[in-house]
């Protein structure tokens, strides 16, 4: 099979399966705004989530990227496969004893209520423990398997949101003395939010298990050092890139007064998530390239293959970009369920470029992937998260959420600079940058006159968007049939 094609199919089917998480979010953002009392409330569940990602990093501690690179590399993988998952077991249930010994200084550290945070230490660990598993699933090229046991834990975290939030309330009410009243609680539902992917990623944890009983345990003290070598700086760039991404949430919390802040976080916290379509797109195509770029490392000239590769999530992210301007006052109604939360919808077209950017980056980061030079990658990632904290913490004080959105842009765009210019002297692709400026700084033109100068109206953002269609048809169009229709031999 052409290998582009198989890259394109195998995307498509871990996009489905990571991306339904965010899905499951964003799906679920109405059903929040709605329920939950205010933007603050809502800002506390935005405040709760950003430290999850934050430690999901150090729980991961770059195990995940150094397994794909040690299995690939032709070593014994049943060494590799059980010293990874010895080494992610220990550290996770250290780290559930150590977080609930000190549950009460870590509570008042990052701002979240005790009982979340015992719940959100839960959360960490079951998901801690599927890393390996998963990243096995992707290894073996299993994307069917994979994608079906991801999408379960989604449709186990819907399912419990709405029964929890929707459902279980009115049965309660329907019935003052019965089972149903005996388990719903008022003002639960940040907690019943938790419990619900508690469950979820419990579940997920026992349909993976078997790899754990299959597994003849041979822990490698040489190998594992090694890994963790090359791992080492996949975690500071996994830190760096996370505080670009979610601590600016946190930020706003703490650094406006009172329950401003709080407000702040829970609007800007909304209003990101319709930037999501170009989040999920990102790490749909991430998902898919990663091994993918280890695996045709040794074909001959994968250069070329990379280049492709990137010009087509180029094109494809500019059409993302603009289809979500031209469409977010539709969305923003649509799916944030109070008016507080429309005043926001400023900064959704300069948070879609941000996420444009790093989407880039992630392309532009096979060079030190595949080179073994992962201390790049941290270098890089910790300038970004630099740039974040320098203008958040500057400007929030003065300009709010806005200045969160454009450290987001101001991070993601220098990161993807840096990669650009240190992979031209490290490991040289031939990347069209021609082709690659036209239709970004396009895209770019025409969001900006659909948001700025037609002020969101919606035909006029349409009619821009149907004629950048129509110039990717006729500028790409036998290239996209010849991936897609060509048949097999």
């Amino acid at each position: 099979m052409n290998p582009l094609k198989r890259l394109f199919k195998q995307t498509f089917i871990y996009g489905l399966a990571t991306v339904l998480p965010r899905v499951l979010s964003f799906l679920l953002l109405p059903l929040y705004t709605a329920i939950l009392e205010s933007a603050a409330e809502y800002g506390q569940y935005t405040n709760i989530y950003a430290w999850i990602a934050i430690f999901n990093v150090f729980l991961a501690y770059g195990m995940e990227t150094a397994f794909f690179r040690f299995f690939h590399k032709g070593e014994d993988k049943r060494k590799i496969i059980s010293t990874s998952l010895i080494s992610l077991l220990g550290s996770s249930l250290l780290f559930l004893v150590f977080a609930l010994s000190i549950k009460d200084t870590l509570a008042n550290i990052t701002n979240i209520n005790v009982d979340y945070l015992k719940y959100t230490t839960y959360i960490l660990v079951l998901d801690a423990l599927v890393i390996i598993p998963f990243a096995l699933l992707r290894a073996q090229e299993k994307p069917m398997k994979y994608a079906v046991l991801k999408s379960a834990n989604v449709v186990i975290n819907f399912s419990l949101n709405i029964f929890f939030l929707f459902l279980l309330p009115k049965m309660a009410q329907e019935n003052s003395e019965g089972f149903y009243s005996g388990i719903y609680k008022e003002n639960w539902e940040i907690h019943y939010v938790l419990i619900s992917n508690i469950i979820a990623s419990g579940i997920t944890l026992l349909l993976l298990l078997p790899t754990y009983f299959k597994v003849t345990y041979n822990f490698d003290f040489g190998i594992w050092k090694q890994m963790l070598k090359y791992a080492g700086p996949i975690m500071v760039a996994g830190v760096a890139f996370t505080i670009n991404e979610v601590f600016d949430k946190i930020l706003l919390t703490e650094m406006l007064p009172g329950e401003e802040g709080e407000i702040a976080s829970g609007i800007y916290g909304a209003c990101y998530k319709l930037a999501l379509f170009m989040t999920l797109f990102g790490t749909a195509f991430r998902m898919g390239v990663e091994p993918f770029f280890f695996s045709h490392s040794k074909t001959e000239k994968p250069q070329k293959t990379y280049a492709q590769i990137t010009n087509y999530f180029v094109i494809l992210g500019s059409i993302i970009l603009l289809g979500v301007v031209v469409f977010v006052e539709v969305l923003g109604k649509l799916f944030l369920k109070k008016e507080i939360y429309w005043e926001g919808l400023d900064v959704v077209p300069i948070i879609l470029l941000g996420s444009f950017c790093l989407g880039i980056y992630h392309n532009l980061s096979v060079w030190y992937k595949v080179t073994d030079q992962t201390k790049y990658g941290a270098y890089i990632s910790s300038i970004g998260a630099l740039i974040t904290l320098v203008i958040n913490i500057g400007l929030i004080p003065k300009i709010g959420y806005t200045a969160s959105a454009l450290a987001t842009l101001a991070a993601y765009g220098s990161m993807m600079l840096l990669s650009y210019y240190f992979g031209r002297k490290y490991y040289p692709v031939p990347y069209n940058m021609r082709k690659i400026i036209f239709y970004m700084s396009t895209s770019v033109l025409f969001s900006a006159l659909s948001f700025y100068v037609f002020h969101r109206n919606l035909i006029a953002g349409s009619i821009l968007l149907f004629l950048f269609l129509g110039l990717v048809y006729k500028m790409e169009g036998d290239k996209l049939k010849a991936i897609f229709l060509r048949r097999e031999n």
